[in-house]
């Protein structure tokens, strides 16, 4: 690997740590807060894994930095049943259901917040949009034949008008019913064409199949940073934390139900790191912006009815709610246990969906055989 190929795996590396440690660090710092909110003694509040750089305490709490930066981790007193409990009302399992509620999903809660704050945050600093410019013709498609050129910038299209690729494409693969009439600006000068789409089948982001009209053209690499004003991005911020909140669970009843595959929309920390990578090349806008996706991503995956997740525990406070009492520490420790060993599996496998997805092995056995 040559150094300017080292550089980039470091930085992609500080990156990825960056970006987890500050997603792992809100989640637990939710839980943190609204343990002390209600009550509960918090033991140990530390940022990072492992073992402890440094600490001091204040209180009942001692805050510590340990040596593996990613995220952190909270110990709060009377968590766990099986270490026997003093029924002291300080203790996490002597609050009642509603309490317990709060602290459980305030983690979930502050990882959605920060994908709001960064999204609207964005969208107030300016979201980097690509313009309408076409930066190439593709051979053989229609817009190449019909006189499109490089350079020419879409103002409109059947007479709907455009200022962004995003705007120009979403329509241009909606009309699979008959030509498409353009109206570009060329060296300053305005002209019209017609262009009659190819038609194409494909399957959607849940494996539907939809058809789609293309004419082959492919944007500039000219950006505009997109402002908006204050109330209008935590509007834009809302909807757009809503649209990913919608997405991914529909994505996952499709994966449930056999209609998209788990192998090809699952991604893994190998995945992430790769990902984390390519959007710093971008620039640092593209970093939050990957934040906020994650962040949001982990607060849905948290609160799934899964044995081990925030989602789990709180199922383990509905049964409670029910029967008028816990389960028994040994049915929770079984249920955990199942659960734990689930999600090493899930982990083993999408670590190797994500060796043959990003062909990290033939990676190594070429910079071995250098």
């Amino acid at each position: 690997m040559g150094k300017g190929g080292g550089h980039k795996t470091l930085l992609s590396l500080i990156y990825f740590i960056g970006v987890l440690s500050v997603l792992i660090f809100a989640h637990e710092f939710g839980h943190f807060l609204a343990a002390r909110s209600v009550g509960v003694r918090v033991e140990i509040f530390s940022f990072g894994f492992g073992p402890k750089l440094f600490s001091f305490r204040r209180g009942d709490t001692e805050y510590a930095i340990s040596l593996v930066p990613l995220g952190g981790y909270v110990k709060m007193a009377g968590d766990d049943p099986a270490e026997g409990l003093t029924h002291q009302s300080w203790e996490f399992l002597s609050k009642t259901i509603g309490e317990r509620f709060r602290v459980i999903i305030a983690g979930p809660l502050f990882n959605y917040i920060l994908a709001f704050i960064i999204f609207s945050t964005i969208f107030m600093y300016g979201n980097p949009t690509l313009t309408t410019e076409i930066g190439s013709l593709l051979k053989g498609y229609p817009a190449e034949g019909a006189g499109l050129m490089v350079g020419d910038t879409i103002v409109a299209i059947d007479g709907v008008k455009v200022k962004y690729w995003e705007d120009a494409t979403e329509i241009i693969r909606g009309r699979v019913d008959g030509p498409l009439l353009i109206s570009l600006e060329r060296a300053g000068a305005p002209l019209e064409i017609k262009v009659v789409p190819q038609i194409k089948e494909t399957k959607d982001l849940f494996g539907k199949p939809v058809k789609i009209a293309l004419i082959g053209i492919a944007p500039s690499q000219r950006i505009e940073k997109v402002r908006y004003g204050f109330f209008q991005a935590i509007g834009l911020g809302f909807n757009k934390l809503i649209g990913i909140t919608v997405l991914t669970y529909k994505a996952l009843f499709a994966i449930m139900t056999g209609q998209l595959s788990f192998k090809e929309s699952m991604t893994g920390p190998i995945g992430i790191f790769i990902i984390t990578g390519k959007a710093a090349e971008l620039g640092i806008i593209y970093i939050f912006h990957l934040m906020a996706l994650l962040s949001a991503s982990l607060a849905i995956f948290n609160v799934l009815p899964f044995p081990v997740l925030d989602g789990g525990h709180i199922i383990f406070l509905a049964l409670e709610k029910i029967r008028k009492k816990p389960l028994s520490a040994k049915a929770q420790e079984q249920v955990s246990n199942a659960g734990i060993a689930f999600l090493i599996t899930l982990t083993v496998f999408v670590f190797y969906s994500d060796i043959i997805k990003f062909g990290i092995f033939e990676k190594v056995v070429h910079i071995f055989k250098k």
